[in-house]
């Protein structure tokens, strides 16, 4: 995988196992290959994804795991066959390294549904090493799975798009749901729901954040700029609006009835599902069948995607919703992230953090 320089190694913040609790570890980078690009991480998004993942919630973690998926930094060595970038360029790495090349997804540029997919961590990378992520000093990565960061886009603010942000945009992509004037609703509001109100409004919709409580309507009205907040339990109001959104992005990541979004959609209206639920959601049939009515799903975003929506954020103005914190904080982040009590994506100052000099 490249010369045989002295080996480089980096240092990341790593879960040992399930307890999830996060510690320095010092590890080898492989070397930069023909087409890989060395990164200096200058920051990472916390990402709900990395909660279940450092303590096992979907049984297939493996340690020492240094997590992080929404990561910008610095170029700053490239191999002698990458064309995209240089050394001093901004960039981002989501939440792949790889992909086969030969598959229908991948032919499509959709490398998000190849099955061989390789994650930017917790997984294996085709040199038969563990992937490490972004709560680290390095990362060495194929230009392929390297974006350009807009001029002018603060790492920090960047950092959540790179999952979060691309999650929300690459379905209103797919399912021709861009164009301004369209009704939508946003289900849930934490880290991927406050940028689906921010990507929906800047496309020129009417977006609407559908919650169980109130505790969040001044926040998602005068914060974040969402045109209306509908309780779910408010049957008038429900009743009122139904048969009257084009879309409704649901990111609630547990289990919740289907049919009161349902009831909101208009003819062939969407619910397109985004949070990871691991035990089966349930709908009656005539509900769908009476709107042509759709209940889809997608998964993140692909390459192309990323880097067309980050060119959308930095021409629209998007500003996500941070709190940035420091490495010798991840342990209480994760925590409070365990309570959703973060506004509402936290991100890592990694290179304020100094970890390859601990």
């Amino acid at each position: 995988m490249g010369s045989l320089k002295e080996e480089r190694k980096t240092t990341g913040w790593a879960a040992r196992d399930p307890s999830g609790v996060l510690s320095p570890y010092t590890y080898p980078l492989r070397n930069t290959g023909a087409e890989d690009v060395l990164i200096k991480v200058i920051c990472c998004g916390v990402c709900h994804t990395d909660l279940h993942q450092i303590k096992n919630d979907l049984g297939m973690s493996n340690y020492p795991m240094v997590p992080g998926h929404e990561v910008v930094g610095e170029v700053v060595e490239v191999g002698p066959e990458v064309t995209k970038f240089k050394e001093g360029d901004c960039v981002g790495v989501g939440c792949l390294v790889g992909c086969c090349d030969n598959c229908r997804p991948c032919h499509a540029e959709v490398e998000q549904y190849c099955n061989k997919k390789i994650w930017s961590y917790n997984d294996v990378y085709t040199d038969g090493k563990p992937t490490q992520g972004g709560f680290a000093g390095s990362m060495v990565v194929h230009q392929k799975f390297v974006v350009t960061i807009p001029e002018g886009m603060s790492p920090e603010q960047v950092a959540p798009l790179l999952c979060a942000g691309v999650t929300v945009y690459s379905p209103l992509t797919h399912f021709g749901l861009k164009g301004s004037g369209l009704k939508g609703g946003i289900l849930g509001l934490g880290g991927v729901g406050h940028m689906g109100v921010l990507i929906a409004k800047a496309m020129g919709h009417h977006v609407t954040v559908i919650s169980s409580s109130d505790k969040k309507k001044e926040e998602a009205l005068d914060v974040l700029g969402a045109d209306d907040y509908l309780i779910s339990s408010d049957a008038t109001r429900m009743q009122e609006l139904a048969d009257s959104f084009d879309y409704i992005i649901d990111t609630v990541p547990v289990h919740h009835p289907l049919e009161p979004s349902l009831s909101l959609l208009k003819l062939d209206g969407k619910l397109i599902i985004m949070g990871v639920i691991n035990v089966p959601l349930q709908f009656v049939s005539p509900l769908l069948m009476l709107g042509r009515k759709m209940i889809t799903g997608t998964f993140i975003g692909s390459m192309k995607e990323t880097q067309e929506m980050l060119e959308f954020c930095k021409e629209k103005g998007v500003r996500s919703t941070i709190e940035v914190v420091k490495m010798d904080y991840i342990n209480t982040a994760m925590e409070r992230l365990a309570k959703n009590d973060v506004r509402y994506r936290f991100v890592v100052d990694v290179a304020g953090s100094n970890l390859d000099n601990e």
